[in-house]
């Protein structure tokens, strides 16, 4: 059913307290936001059909410039967050205090902290851009505990998302020695007892081949998207199944929820020829049996080529992603139509080199 048409949005006190964003420079800015860290893009649309809400993954933060200038030019206000311990909220002087938190980056003991920053976020943006439907555009760990949230916060809807995109949710645990320590008897008293021991650790060979360094079409700070990957510890990896096992139990997010997947999986290594066009740290078909689990109003959208995320695929299948989730929100928003931007300039999709490290 599509959200109630938005009134006009005059600006709150909240929108103080922004500066140049340290990361992508002009364009952006951010701003504290608790222990997390808000990114929004200055450029937006004259009359905004909704606010977008990027939640980033596992070893990964907001630098998606490519995504939020797609998002503006089809009427969408582009707003991201970088949690507590990721991204932005790591760099020293940063909310959150990177400097003075014990915890290792994105190190969480329950979802109930990622819940807290998404609350804290939606929050603002509605604050931000009242009346405005909100739309929750989340990737991989972000997805699970995006989904995890807004079933939470069901009964609460000014809280929750209007719509929800699940770009390659993290819906089951994937990799034979994280999903061997997973399923382990004894992960549930490590996890309490020593909670922060590594029990699985690897390079990520899909973010080395992203990466501009080593040919990749993107460029993102390799200090907070570490293509040397970031260890599971034993209290994130029992987080994490546990949130699963909810899932799988079936939740009952109210609104509409597009779940976004590759047509394919295979193995994180050099050596698999498809490594720039198959999810490689996700399960497709687990994501695919689980999507009705979410809520009833579940759709799937499969990307053919896509990577593990959707959004920094290759041409095609990038734009074939973008073109799936407009053409979703086109026919959930309130009426009226969205830019053409289906298929839009090539420019807006394009990647921008040198990176994100721009002078402010």
């Amino acid at each position: 059913m599509p959200v109630p048409a938005p009134p006009p949005s005059p600006r709150t006190a909240l929108d103080g307290g922004w500066r140049t964003d340290r990361l992508l420079g002009h364009g952006f800015e951010e701003r504290p936001l608790g222990p997390a860290t808000l990114v929004r893009a200055v450029d937006r649309p004259e009359r905004p059909r909704a606010a977008v809400l990027h939640v980033h993954g596992y070893n990964d933060y907001f630098f998606q410039a490519h995504l939020a200038r797609a998002l503006v030019s089809a009427g969408l206000v582009l707003y991201a967050v970088d949690l507590r311990r990721a991204g932005r909220s790591l760099l020293d002087g940063g909310p959150g205090g990177g400097t003075d938190d014990p915890l290792p980056p994105h190190y969480v003991a329950s979802l109930r902290e990622a819940g807290a920053d998404l609350s804290a976020a939606a929050h603002a943006v509605r604050e931000l851009d009242p009346g405005l439907p909100v739309v929750v555009h989340a990737h991989s760990t972000g997805g699970l505990s995006a989904a995890l949230w807004a079933h939470a916060v069901r009964h609460d809807p000014a809280h929750g998302p209007d719509l929800l995109v699940l770009n390659s949710p993290f819906f089951s645990l994937s990799g034979s020695r994280l999903a061997d320590a997973g399923r382990s008897a004894v992960l549930e008293m490590l996890g309490r007892r020593r909670p922060l021991a590594v029990v699985s650790a690897n390079p990520s060979v899909y973010a080395t081949y992203q990466h501009a360094s080593h040919g990749g079409r993107w460029d993102f700070d390799t200090t907070l998207k570490r293509p040397e990957g970031l260890p599971a510890r034993a209290g994130w990896l029992r987080t994490v199944t546990r949130a699963q096992a909810r899932l799988a139990r079936g939740l009952a997010v109210p609104g509409p929820v597009l779940v976004a997947r590759s047509d394919s999986s295979g193995p994180d290594r050099t050596d698999n020829p498809r490594l720039d066009a198959q999810d490689t740290v996700l399960d497709v078909r687990r994501i695919a049996a689980l999507t009705p689990r979410v809520g009833p109003d579940a759709t799937s959208l499969v990307v053919p080529g896509g990577v593990h995320d959707l959004a920094l695929s290759a041409d095609a299948p990038r734009h074939a992603y973008l073109d799936g989730v407009l053409a979703w929100l086109e026919a959930h928003l309130p009426d009226g139509h969205l830019p053409d931007a289906r298929l839009p300039d090539a420019r807006l999709l394009r990647p921008r080199l040198p990176g994100p490290q721009e002078a402010p």
